[in-house]
């Protein structure tokens, strides 16, 4: 309602009016160019249409045409009428460059080019002018060009029909290439058509051919005199409308007649062969000579021998590759559609739209196999019954085959095919200069309808003789044939040569006969004849049917039949029966039927002769109504002598005018495919009916209204078929054609301008039907033009046209000879000129359903209008007749009441459709009428759609109007505020500037039409408001329209929609760009301090540390969002305004608005750089078409180029990439004005697309990104500069820095990154002090992204960075005074950068710390200061922290040796906790990232460690130094040194500490996370000991719910170690060792690997292996499969060597005592054994005397679990077991297992018997019995031996114990079935201890005697020590 109040408020300005005077005060030169229209804006022009064959079809000449057919050849041949284009065609032009790569040596390497301009400029004014230059230049001018054109831009467009074209399906060539046979005797002829099973009809003409070689051909010499070319044919070309899988191509192959039936002739070919000439030679020679001879006497007629039938599907599907066009997926139609098919909606047509498209596929060679042809089997019925079997069957049923093949190549049509003939054997386009063998067009008989209109000449007759039956009628006539003749009169020379011919012949024939049937007296026949019928056909015109008798013997016998071809002047067709003379043709026979001469005929005047007649015509309508009023009709043209014959009716003069009526309204009732078919003479006629007034029987005849009825009943039906296709907009296709092409003004008289000159139409003219004189006729006539001819009751006004005709009257005496030159007058200025008006008054009093049809289909009768009301005013002298006098009053007034019966349509469907209809009237009506009636129009019709669900009709009404071509012109863009009509305006230099952006009741007066969309916008913004693309379409129109090219031309147009920047501006919070982003937003709480996500390979700026969320926040979301589609549209509008406006008016404009809406405008600048982000998404695409993106990064060089291509050169240029060979070879060019051409380019979001598409799409995509880009840059420094610093200058340049970082955020192209890198330096030039003072977070935001440039690929973006990082570390130490803190801010940048991004490019990086110190160096002016030193040591401590990256980023793969940098790197930053405490948090990260919760876990304890340790440095709380002693003397959480450091800042130190880790709430959440990960992992025991560090902190806060939580984790923590004490499966240990020259620092080093539990060796293997091995390639690495020694002298030096041995923790006997419980035995973990067999003789395995054991003790560095998951080894202990000592070793281990299995809680039968079975069974007792054998046979020789020999048995004496307890627990398991086992177990344990007993009895007396000697002793100093 809002809306309509305001537009209620508003009178348009007359602007016609307007342009007048400013044409005589303004600016004369730009009016001139713009203010009016161009000359060619209504030009018509006549467009010869396109003849596809070398000369038009048309009647033969000399001959008088019926009216009927003048009227159709005319339509057929007449040019097309078409409105000539006004605007030339966009073009684009390329230019190409190459690119160079470079070197990466690090030291070696110069530094890079230094920005010479750094340090140069003497003042701010002089850097902001020269950046402004350097920004102006190479900029892309058209900014829309570069922006995809949206889906929407097509409904303001009406699209443009096709262009009329004779009808094709979907075309195959078919070409025959052998008929073969096993003997070749005779010729043969083969006839080819298409037939449908399942409609059963057949659907092509037949095509003839014939293969005979010229020997052959030889026999019928006496009978084919001549032969034209083409007859010769041997290729066909057929045309499919409805593909279907039940179309098959029959091929009948013929013979010359001879004696015998078909069989009798076809048994030499089934029995000889060709190969067996020396055998079958007489045979063969005496059965050509009888064919020769029946070809010289019977060579006129044939038989039928053979056929064969191949399915089309069948034969293409092995080769189909459907493959739609690119204009096809763009428009959305099928291949049928693109031909002309209409849509249609049945099952039948979408199963064979979706799955029988016949194109793309490769040329199919096809065999058949030949059927021998039943004599009595020659109907279609026959033949289809045939293929119903072959298809049910899946093969041939039982038929007999012909030894002999049929080959054919079927292929899809060529664009050209040279030598092709039409169905009229007129030669087809382009016409070859050779003379090849001719192709035929088979003329195709859909099976169904086809819906398009006739748009050729043709005029074809096909005869089919069914069938003759003679059974009764006893003669001698078996051998029958027809001779066919058409017939001009009775006498034999009547016979006209209109039959075409068949192969090998003349073209056409004057008599055919049909092939004969050996002895059938009621043959079938399958013939088809194919006659040009005659343009005139009179009542002496027939066919004439003679039957013969064809005697093989010398002798015929005939008879004789006759057709008249029309019936009431009407073409016979369809099938008939005819009777069969026997006398004499009677005088006058053709004018009567078969039935009625009186003569004798055959079986008493019955039908014996059977025949069907198909017409195949573009001027017989075979329609009844059709023909009835295309008779009527005519016979309003003529002297024409009533009564009258129509049909079987006669019609008297005064019926006529009854009768014409009725004719005009049945045309309603005939059949839709007949009316199409002529639907544009059927338009013609009633047009010219509305038009002109009848004087029929001296009386004026009302047909203007009957005919406008009809005209909309035909618009009706054409509407409700379900049959037509409509195009996108609702509009029937044919009559959308038809006005755009065909409809022009009946019995146009005036010549119409065309491109060459002029070109007079066709001259015709209605005469009257009267026998009155021409005085009489004369007079009426002119009655009849000052009444209207709706109605001859309402008389006219007389105008200055009566006026003439009466003074033509009153000089001229009316007579015969001047009466003419009267008529004509009348003519010229009646007919042409009051057409439109006459159509809008029957508009206007058309009443009920015709009403409610002719506003439904508005469009149709509106583009009648506009197209006549066009053809009017190209015939009037423009310059004579001004824009207000082309049309009368009368006209103006029906048209407004039109407009007025429109806006009470209350139904909203059609009211939709009608209020597009009436839109484009109107866009119209701007270039034809007066634009301020127009004008007026648009406001009583905007003023009456004010319901608030008519806004959509609303706006897309606007749309319409707005999309006028000389939209521009009729907003008065060209007019300033000094210009406007109203006296009340200031000028521009007194109007205040920001009054320019607000939407002021001058400027919705002044500039209409834009203050409508402007209106529309601003009240409808909350919601989806289709204004807004409205908006995008019109400035992408300005921006590509050539006459709009100037600067100054743009900037009046800019200033047209200034007031939409205001709207936009305060519509912020409706904008969404979230959607735009390419990822998921991230977890607010998730963002880490300094946040960056995974680097873009094709961005300058590999990162993005501003999330999307922030932004988001900034805005302010509200629930009524516009969607990011929309949101960018609507900020393209912006960004184009702010580019093309008058510079000085946007800054003076960025001064008058307030800070806050300045604050809001510097948010705008935020939200577009977002939305217009190149986006990875382009890549990814790239990516589908095998550029992938893991394969770019396999080199850094291609990667480098890569990166290059994409963004080095965009702005006004982009690069392009092409793909060379089989290998990744890169190429780029620069692609000069590249961008998005609306009228060739689609923008489409399937993937089927080409990589030269992808390409273009990823260029423009940059292209846009950097203009874009560059327009908030221009805008940003406008505002820099306008701003005082007085006024808010905190506030601005915050909010500038802000845009400009976040811009640095975004991925940018180096012409940018140039150009904000200079702006940047110019903020620091002029704003230092505030940025360092007062920015501080934002100053190390822009050390961190500017550092992030200096790692980058491409030269240009490195060396800008370095220019501005040294500038920033210059005015730090100079001016701010604050270098110290850049300082941290650059190694905290440096840090973080490393240990988030994955592809930091060391090289580079490097070499901008060579480019900084080479700036330093080379800065005159400060080298009497210490900055040069300052800045070298930062840059040499930044390069040590580089260095560890470098096998970082070598290492990715390889987790190990990434965790050891990483803890290296964490380890140097002992004096920056605030870093150190990063890295500590990215390592958890990492061994998160793999699962290794315990170390992720280690990891978040060291860093509690290191935050308590600087807590209690800040607070003397006694718990924080409990804390910090707890955490530093516990062993599972000691870092290992010291976290203070002398050096260190201190805490209190300004960005030192001040992390939100660096407080107790921090370290209790870290301590809490580690917790969590100690459970993920499995150590419960460890959650207890964090948790013991935690509750003290609660305590002391008091914090008793979090207690309370704390407690119940402890709980659930202790239920764990519970259930899964013994369940839990720990770490898996793995020593490795590297060894090789190319390790590098890990050669001969030594470590312990932490592996899942339940890793084997294998696994680990495989995987350094692998890994290794894609390090060094194929055959370097090889790996050491034993533990033995290495010995380096053995190793290849060419070679790396790995080996890997299994280790188990080691623990000393006192040890074990503390250690109980599995976890006690795998945490805190030092040292590692493993042992190594060996033998003296060097072999690793021996007997069990010579087998010896070595035992080698590891020690780590750190404990495991570590924050690592491996740790070097520093100690390495070694001891050898003798063969007795490994004997013990192994027994002790026997003993275990059997005791730990005998006594288990919860016994284990299975076990327990695995166990005791290996020790006592009879099959393996050898094991335990023969060591005791080996070492306790025997007492051993050597004393030394003898303790380890009296160990050894003590140990079989338990062993057996053990086994005895064993057997007895074994005893109480087993089961009842399992007695037997356990006596034989008892049986065996007895055998091995009595076995065992010998030798463990005996003792060693030297042993027990030292043992004596010992106690001896012992007792004696006892004793001595008692008495002293």
């Amino acid at each position: 309602m809002i809306t309509s109040c305001l537009i209620l408020s508003v009178e348009p300005v007359d602007l016609d009016e307007f342009l007048m005077s400013q044409l005589r005060s303004g600016d004369a030169e730009l009016m001139q160019e713009l203010g009016e229209f161009p000359d060619d804006d209504l030009e018509l022009e006549l467009v010869e249409r396109e003849c596809r064959t070398l000369r038009p079809s048309v009647p033969e000449e000399g001959v008088e045409l019926d009216p009927h057919v003048r009227d159709c050849v005319q339509s057929y041949t007449q040019p097309w009428l078409e409105k000539s284009p006004s605007l030339p065609a966009l073009c684009d032009d390329t230019t190409r460059t190459t690119l160079t790569c470079s070197d990466f040596n690090l030291r070696a390497l110069q530094p890079d080019r230094r920005v010479e301009s750094l340090l140069r400029f003497s003042s701010p004014e002089e850097l902001d002018r020269f950046n402004q230059e350097a920004r102006n230049s190479n900029r892309y001018g058209e900014l829309f060009g570069l922006y995809p054109p949206i889906d929407e831009v097509q409904l303001s467009i009406r699209p443009i029909p096709d262009c009329p074209k004779e009808h094709f399906g979907q075309r195959i060539l078919v070409r025959c290439q052998t008929i073969k046979f096993e003997i070749d005797i005779e010729p043969f002829f083969a006839t080819m058509a298409l037939y449908d099973l399942k409609e059963k009809k057949k659907i092509s003409e037949n095509f003839h051919l014939d293969m005979n070689s010229d020997q052959m051909k030889g026999f019928l010499r006496a009978h084919t005199p001549n032969t034209d070319a083409s007859t010769l044919a041997r290729s066909a070309v057929f045309s499919i409308s409805y593909p279907s899988p039940d179309i098959y191509l029959v091929v009948k192959i013929e013979k010359v007649l001879q004696q015998g039936e078909i069989g009798d002739c076809a048994e030499p070919y089934m029995i000889l062969k060709e190969s067996d000439t020396t055998k079958n030679r007489d045979k063969l020679e005496k059965l050509k000579n009888q064919a020769e001879g029946f070809c010289q006497r019977l060579g006129r007629y044939r038989m039928p021998f053979a056929f064969a039938t191949v399915n089309i599907m069948s034969a293409i599907n092995s080769t189909l590759e459907r493959e739609t066009s690119d204009t096809d997926s763009i428009n959305g139609r099928s291949s049928m559609e693109k031909k002309g098919l209409p849509r249609r909606n049945s099952d039948r047509f979408n199963v064979m739209e979706d799955n029988y498209i016949l194109s793309g596929f490769k040329p199919a060679l096809t065999t058949c196999t030949l059927i021998k042809q039943e004599g009595e089997r020659l109907s279609d019925e026959d033949l289809f019954k045939f293929l119903a079997d072959i298809k049910r069957s899946s093969g041939q049923r039982r038929v007999k085959i012909i030894p002999g093949f049929l080959r054919l190549e079927v292929s899809p049509v060529p664009e050209t095919v040279p030598g092709c003939l039409s169905p009229e054997l007129i030669p087809v386009k382009p016409v070859s200069e050779k003379n090849p063998r001719a192709v035929k067009e088979v003329l195709e008989f859909p099976s169904s309808e086809v819906y398009v209109p006739h748009n050729i000449y043709r005029n074809l007759l096909y005869v089919y003789p069914l069938r003759l039956n003679l059974t009764n009628r006893l003669t001698s006539a078996r051998n029958i044939t027809v001779k066919i003749q058409f017939m001009s009169g009775e006498d034999p020379s009547s016979v006209m040569p209109v039959i075409f011919g068949k192969s090998s012949g003349p073209e056409f024939l004057q008599e055919v006969y049909t092939p004969v049937t050996y002895h059938n007296r009621s043959p079938d026949f399958y013939d088809e004849i194919k006659i040009q019928l005659p343009a005139r056909l009179t009542e002496k015109h027939h066919l004439l049917f003679t039957f013969y008798h064809i005697s093989c013997q010398q002798k015929q016998n005939q008879t004789g039949s006759w057709l008249p071809l029309l019936n009431n002047d009407r073409l016979q067709t369809g099938q008939q029966c005819l009777p069969i003379i026997l006398d004499k043709l009677p005088v006058n026979y053709s004018l009567h039927s078969p039935e009625v001469p009186p003569v004798k005929w055959l079986e008493n005047h019955k039908g014996l002769f059977s025949l069907e007649l198909q017409a195949v015509s573009s001027v017989q309508a075979q329609d009844k109504h059709l023909e009835r009023f295309f008779t009527l009709c005519h016979a309003l043209e003529g002297k024409t002598i009533f009564p009258i014959r129509v049909g079987d009716e006669k019609i008297s003069e005064n019926m006529f005018e009854h009768e014409l009526k009725l004719s005009i309204i049945s045309l309603s009732s005939s059949g839709l495919e007949p009316l199409v078919l002529f639907l544009h003479q059927v338009l013609d006629k009633l047009f010219r009916l509305i038009m002109q007034p009848m004087v029929i029987a001296g009386q004026t005849a009302n047909l203007a209204q009957i005919a406008f009825e009809s005209v909309v009943s035909v618009v009706n039906s054409l509407h409700n078929s379900q049959e037509l296709a409509k195009d996108h907009q609702g509009r029937n296709c044919l009559l959308a054609t038809y006005l755009y092409f065909v409809f022009r003004l009946p019995d146009t008289q005036h010549e119409i301008h065309t491109t060459g000159g002029l070109m007079a139409h066709p001259e015709s003219r209605y005469s009257t039907l009267t026998r009155a004189t021409a005085t009489t006729v004369g007079f009426m006539l002119l009655q009849s033009r000052i009444r209207s001819s709706s109605n001859p009751d309402i008389p006219a006004p007389q105008s200055p046209e009566d006026a003439e005709v009466n003074n033509i009257l009153g000089k001229v005496q009316i007579h015969r000879c001047n009466i003419k030159l009267v008529l004509d007058k009348i003519h010229e200025l009646e007919f042409e000129l009051l057409f439109h008006e006459e159509l809008a008054l029957q508009m206007v009093v058309s009443t009920g359903v015709c009403r409610e049809n002719v506003y439904k289909y508005a469009w149709f009768f509106f583009e009648v209008l506009v197209k006549s009301m066009s053809q009017h005013v190209s015939q009037l002298d423009k310059k004579a007749v001004s824009r207000r006098n082309r049309f009368s009053d009368r006209f103006k007034d029906d048209i407004t009441t039109i407009m007025c019966v429109f806006i009470c349509l209350q139904e909203l469907e059609q009211a939709e459709k009608v209020n597009i209809s009436l839109a484009f009237f109107l866009y119209d009506l701007m270039s034809l009428m007066d634009r301020g009636f127009v004008f007026q129009l648009v406001k009583n019709y905007s003023k009456s759609v004010n319901m608030s669900t008519l806004i959509s009709m609303r706006l897309e009404f606007l749309r319409v109007l707005c999309s006028h071509e000389h939209y521009l012109n009729l907003s008065l863009f060209f007019s300033s505020p000094a210009s406007a009509p109203t006296s009340s305006l200031c000028s521009f230099q007194d109007h205040k500037i920001a009054a320019m952006f607000d939407l002021s009741q001058d400027f919705k007066q002044r500039h209409y039409l834009t203050g409508l969309l402007l209106t529309e916008l601003s009240t409808a913004l909350d919601m989806e408001s289709e204004g807004l693309v409205i908006f995008n379409v019109l400035l992408c129109a300005h921006d590509l329209d050539q006459r709009c090219s100037r600067p100054e031309v743009k900037a009046k147009i800019a200033a047209l929609y200034l007031p939409l920047v205001g709207i936009i501006i305060d519509s912020i919070n409706y904008l969404d760009f979230t959607g735009t982003s390419g990822g998921p937003e991230e977890d607010p709480d998730s963002i880490t301090p300094i946040n960056q996500s995974v680097a873009l390979a094709i961005a300058g700026n590999p990162f993005n540390t501003l999330a999307r969320n922030a932004l988001a926040s900034m805005t302010g979301k509200t629930s009524n969002m516009l969607t990011a589609e929309t949101s960018r549209n609507l900020l393209m509008c912006f960004l184009w305004i702010i580019k093309n406006a008058d510079q000085n008016l946007i800054q003076r404009w960025t001064v008058d608005i307030p800070s806050s809406q300045l604050s809001r405008l510097l948010e705008l600048l935020t939200i577009c750089i977002s939305c217009f982000e190149y986006r990875v998404k382009t890549h990814q695409s790239l990516q589908h078409h095998s550029v992938t993106f893991k394969k770019c990064l396999k080199s850094q060089q291609a990667k480098a180029r890569l990166e290059e291509a994409l963004l080095g050169g965009i702005g006004a240029r982009g690069q392009m990439m092409k793909r060379v060979g089989g290998e990744l070879h890169l190429m780029f060019y620069f692609l000069e004005n590249l961008r998005w051409r609306k009228d060739l380019t689609q923008w489409r979001q399937t993937n089927d697309r080409s990589k030269a598409e992808l390409d273009q799409e990823a260029i423009i995509s940059g292209n846009l990104a950097t203009e874009t880009n560059i327009i908030v840059l221009d805008l940003l420094e406008m505002i820099v500069q306008a701003v005082p610093l007085a006024d808010c200058k905190d506030n601005v340049v915050g909010g500038v820095l802000k845009v400009l970082l976040h811009s640095l955020t975004c991925n940018q192209s180096t012409t940018f990154l140039s150009h904000c890198f200079s702006t940047l330096r110019a903020l620091i030039v002029k704003f230092g002090d505030l940025l360092f003072e007062e920015e501080a977070e934002q100053c190390a935001d822009l050390c961190q992204k500017v550092l992030h440039y200096c790692s980058s690929c491409v030269d240009s973006n490195r060396s800008q960075a370095c220019a501005t990082l040294y500038l920033i570390m210059r005015y730090s130490y100079s001016s701010a005074s604050n270098f110290s803190r850049v300082k941290m801010q650059v190694t905290m940048s440096l840090a973080s950068l490393v240990g988030k991004s994955s592809d930091i490019h060391e090289e580079y990086l490097r070499r901008s710390f060579r480019t900084i110190l080479a700036y330093a160096e080379e800065d005159t002016e400060m080298q009497s200061t210490q900055l040069p030193s300052q800045v070298d040591e930062l840059l040499r401590n930044l390069n040590s922290i580089l260095s560890d990256t470098v096998k970082m980023k070598e290492f990715q793969k390889d987790p190990e040796m990434l965790m050891d940098l990483m803890y290296r790197i964490a380890k140097g930053y002992q004096t920056s906790p605030d870093l150190r405490l990063t890295w500590l948090q990215n390592m958890a990260e990492k061994h998160n990232g793999r699962k290794c919760f315990t170390e992720s876990a280690m990891c978040l304890v060291h860093a509690a460690a290191l935050v308590a340790e600087y807590l209690s440095m800040l607070e003397d709380h006694k718990y924080l130094r409990e804390l910090c002693l707890g955490c530093s003397s516990n062993p599972h959480t000691r870092f290992g040194e010291s976290a203070v450091s002398d050096d260190i800042l201190s805490p209190d130190e300004d960005g030192v500490c001040s992390g939100r880790y660096f407080t107790e709430n921090g370290l209790v959440g870290l301590l809490e996370q580690a917790a969590e990960l100690f459970s993920n992992g499995g150590l419960y025991e460890a959650v207890n000991e964090v948790y013991k560090v935690i509750v003290p902190i609660l305590e002391a806060h008091r914090d008793f719910r979090k207690l309370a939580s704390t407690h119940d984790k402890l709980q659930r923590a202790f239920e764990n170690i519970i259930q899964k004490g013994h369940k839990r499966m720990f770490g898996t240990y793995f020593r490795v060792g590297f060894y090789g020259c190319k390790f590098g620092d890990l050669d001969e080093q030594e470590f312990i690997y932490k592996e899942p539990g339940i890793t084997h060796l294998p696994e680990i293997s495989h995987r350094l292996e692998n890994f290794y091995s894609q390090c060094f390639g194929d055959g370097v690495l090889e790996m050491i499969k034993d533990s033995t020694p290495v010995d380096r002298k053995k190793l290849n030096p060419n070679k790396v060597y790995i080996q890997i041995t299994y280790v188990e923790p080691y623990f000393d006997d006192y040890e074990m005592k503390d250690r109980l419980t599995n976890f006690e035995k795998n945490f805190n973990l030092r040292r590692f054994m493993y042992t190594t067999p060996f033998t003296k003789s060097g072999r690793p395995r021996g007997e069990l005397n010579e087998q010896y054991k070595r035992k080698t003790i590891l020690t780590t560095m750190h404990a495991f679990p570590y924050i690592k998951t491996r740790i070097n080894v520093i100690q390495k202990e070694e001891f050898d077991l003798t063969p007795i000592e490994v004997a013990i070793e192994d027994m002790q281990k026997k003993t275990r297992e059997l005791a730990e299995a005998t006594h288990r809680e919860k016994p284990d039968a299975v076990m327990l018997q695995m166990v005791l079975q290996g020790s006592v069974t009879a099959t393996v007792n050898q094991g335990p019995l023969e060591v005791a054998q080996v070492f306790l046979n025997e007492i051993p020789a050597d004393p030394k031996l003898f303790r380890h020999h009296n160990k050894l048995r003590l140990c079989f004496k338990e062993f057996i114990l053990r086994c005895g307890e064993a057997v007895e627990k074994n005893k109480q398991l087993i089961t009842p079935d399992q007695k037997e086992y356990q006596q034989e177990m008892k049986k065996n344990y007895n055998k091995l201890r009595e076995n065992l007993r010998p030798m463990l009895e005996r003792k060693i007396p030297e042993l027990y005697k030292l043992v004596r000697c010992f106690r001896n002793t012992f007792h004696m100093l006892t004793k001595a020590t008692c008495k002293n």
